[in-house]
């Protein structure tokens, strides 16, 4: 036997469901807003600003085999490999440090030393960029010093999130980019080999160094915050 006394049609049964919808919203004094947002965090900031890193060491293999192919032999056969002068010590902020003593320094004694080097290092690589002779060289140097200087501020951008100040006084080279203090031409292409290879250096460094960073930090989070907005 069908119970049909207490049947409802269900049209009749939406109706009700809006009319009480309805009712409730205009009683209702305020709505709490429910506001998703992630972090962007310190952890973030280390990880993007290591895998810059990464990516210019992929960069600089490309530019370096191009630049110093420009300069011709000796500077590009594989074997070649000068003692650095004294001269090349004053001008390029040199990677030759002991890891030892590396390591014992604190998180923002190397992000500081990282920041000054590149700062120096992208000065002189912009003066390279006026100086080079072919088209195809001048895109390379262009879109190196492009990433560079991404990767100068996001190292700021890392120490502003860990609540460290900014190296103070100059970051730039002691001698003015462009200017040729090299008394000879082979002098001059030897200053050039050795930026490569200290760049080079430092930003195999500076990938662990970012590396062992963001172990230390914990990862960004996803917070939700309840908004009372009233209408």
């Amino acid at each position: 036997m069908e119970l049909r006394a207490g049947a409802v049609s269900p049209a009749g049964d939406s109706w009700g469901i809006f009319t009480f919808l309805c009712a409730a919203l205009c009683n209702l004094p305020a709505l709490p807003a429910l506001n998703c947002s992630e972090e962007l965090g310190a952890g973030q900031s280390i990880q993007k600003t290591y895998d810059l890193t990464r990516y210019l060491e992929h960069q600089l293999r490309t530019l370096a085999g191009t630049y110093l192919n420009y300069l011709g032999p000796p500077f590009n056969e594989p074997d070649f490999n000068p003692p650095r002068l004294a001269r090349a010590t004053e001008r390029v902020p040199s990677a030759t440090v002991d890891l030892d003593l590396w390591r014992g320094l604190t998180d923002n004694a190397r992000l500081a030393a990282n920041y000054r080097a590149y700062s120096r290092l992208l000065c002189y690589l912009r003066a390279l960029d006026g100086q080079a002779g072919t088209a195809e060289l001048r895109h390379r140097l262009g879109h190196f010093c492009s990433s560079l200087q991404g990767l100068v501020l996001s190292i700021a951008g890392v120490m502003s999130s860990l609540g460290y100040p900014l190296p103070v006084g100059p970051t730039g080279p002691s001698v003015p980019p462009g200017t040729s203090v090299a008394p000879n031409d082979f002098l001059k292409k030897m200053d050039d080999f050795w930026l490569l290879k200290e760049l080079q250096t430092w930003l195999w460094r500076s990938a662990k160094d970012f590396n062992r960073l963001k172990k230390k930090v914990p990862p960004a989070v996803v917070t939700l915050r309840l908004e009372a907005r009233g209408f």
